[in-house]
């Protein structure tokens, strides 16, 4: 693997790790009602769209990240609908 694509799965990593946090603190404490609902269905409607473009150019990291960041971010969405 090459170098650029080493920096953007380490990129991809750090990014996605970022959400964890949020996706554990809002599960332990069964509370979002500091999320904004409106917020995260953008991010993911952004995310999905990141995705769609690393399948269009090939980009293996764009790809991988944004999947993972979209399956955190859409938990994150559940919870804050469950626990209203």
């Amino acid at each position: 693997m090459d170098a650029a694509n080493l920096l953007g799965l380490l990129a991809g990593t750090l990014t996605t790790a970022a959400f964890l946090p949020q996706v554990i603190k809002t599960w332990r404490s069964r509370s979002a009602g500091d999320i904004s609902l409106v917020m995260f269905a953008l991010f993911s409607l952004g995310v999905l769209l990141w995705i769609v473009y690393g399948f269009t150019v090939g980009a293996v990291p764009v790809i991988v990240a944004n999947v993972i960041t979209l399956l955190l971010s859409l938990t994150i969405l559940l919870f804050k609908i469950r626990y209203k």
